[in-house]
């Protein structure tokens, strides 16, 4: 048996050189632009466990897709796609906590072709700090 390696294997990145390179794809959005992008039409999506979700509130009109089935709800080729996703020109603005996850997601669904996907900077936790709406009653789940 081989002693374990601590060495990346050739060609493998870190997260951090993932996240830049999602992030390079994206026109991420301020809290404020991302409400004033929600209120003109565009899809505010909360991927965020549920028990995150619980313990911290919702945004209203946010609509829940956990992360786990983002692409598959998502994908307008997909017969498990929601009704709204039947276009690649949908704004899709994706949310987390904290702003990691959601440039992964919206990554994501650029490599399904939706160009227009991106995320919150500081995710929920920045919206909360701007002051921005949040509730404690649930959203519709989706």
């Amino acid at each position: 048996m081989n002693p374990p390696s601590h060495d990346p294997p050739p060609g493998s990145r870190s997260i951090d050189d993932i996240l830049a390179t999602a992030r390079d794809r994206l026109r991420r959005l301020e809290p404020t632009h991302a409400h004033a992008t929600q209120r003109s039409g565009a899809i505010l999506v909360d991927i965020r466990p549920a028990a995150q979700r619980e313990a911290t509130g919702h945004i209203p009109g946010g609509l829940v897709v956990e992360r786990n089935v983002l692409e598959w709800r998502f994908d307008p080729r997909c017969p498990a796609r929601l009704p709204i996703a039947d276009r690649y020109d949908l704004p899709v603005i994706v949310f987390c906590q904290e702003g990691y996850t959601s440039s992964l997601a919206a990554d994501a669904l650029h490599d399904l072709g939706l160009h227009q996907a991106t995320d919150i900077i500081g995710g929920f936790t920045a919206w909360t700090a701007a002051g921005l709406p949040r509730t404690t009653v649930p959203v519709s789940y989706r």
